[in-house]
């Protein structure tokens, strides 16, 4: 097990969302981001699945076929999108993506900009969490609520286009202050 290296992990990664957050304005959720994989759910898979480049969910869920820790996670932490799946009042849509407050959609984008420099070290450019989003999103469907998805599509694409700087200004002067989208 690789435990002292998940810890850093999981710190360092925490530490840049809520460094992000802080600079937008999102300080309780910067706080409070991630907290249960701290858990014993979430943090013993962590340490037995470390890698070091990319999520031990990804090889839990190789190794056993589905990953515990994941679905854990998801059901505790608002900023994912597949916290926000549920029946549709409409019966004929089945399950559906709702769409999501705009804070969360914001710590969402912070958490995926953390993970790709968290991964990506060094190498990391700011197109690296649009490029990653745009590999997966053909097959999100209904999964992710289209308004959430425009968003979260957005933000990455000014940030891939424009940087870091320029984009968390228009989430705190413009965005934020919005407050629906």
């Amino acid at each position: 097990m690789k435990t002292l290296q998940h810890l850093q992990t999981i710190n360092h990664h925490k530490y840049l969302v809520m460094k992000e957050c802080f600079k937008v304005g999102l300080y309780r959720q910067g706080l409070l981001h991630d907290l249960s994989k701290y858990s014993p759910t979430e943090f013993l898979v962590g340490c037995r699945y470390y890698q070091g480049n990319r999520s031990p969910n990804n090889a839990e869920r190789e190794a056993t076929g589905y990953s515990k820790a994941w679905l854990h996670h998801k059901g505790r932490n608002k900023h994912h999108y597949e916290y926000w799946i549920d029946y549709s009042v409409d019966p004929g849509e089945g399950i559906i993506g709702l769409k999501m407050p705009l804070q969360y959609v914001v710590e969402m984008f912070m958490d995926r900009i953390a993970a790709s420099k968290t991964y990506q070290g060094d190498a990391y450019r700011d197109s690296h969490p649009l490029e990653y989003y745009e590999k997966g999103a053909g097959r999100l469907g209904k999964m992710i609520h289209p308004d959430t998805a425009g968003l979260l599509h957005e933000l990455l694409k000014m940030l891939a286009e424009e940087g870091e700087e320029k984009t968390f200004r228009y989430i705190k002067r413009v965005l934020l202050k919005q407050k629906k989208y």
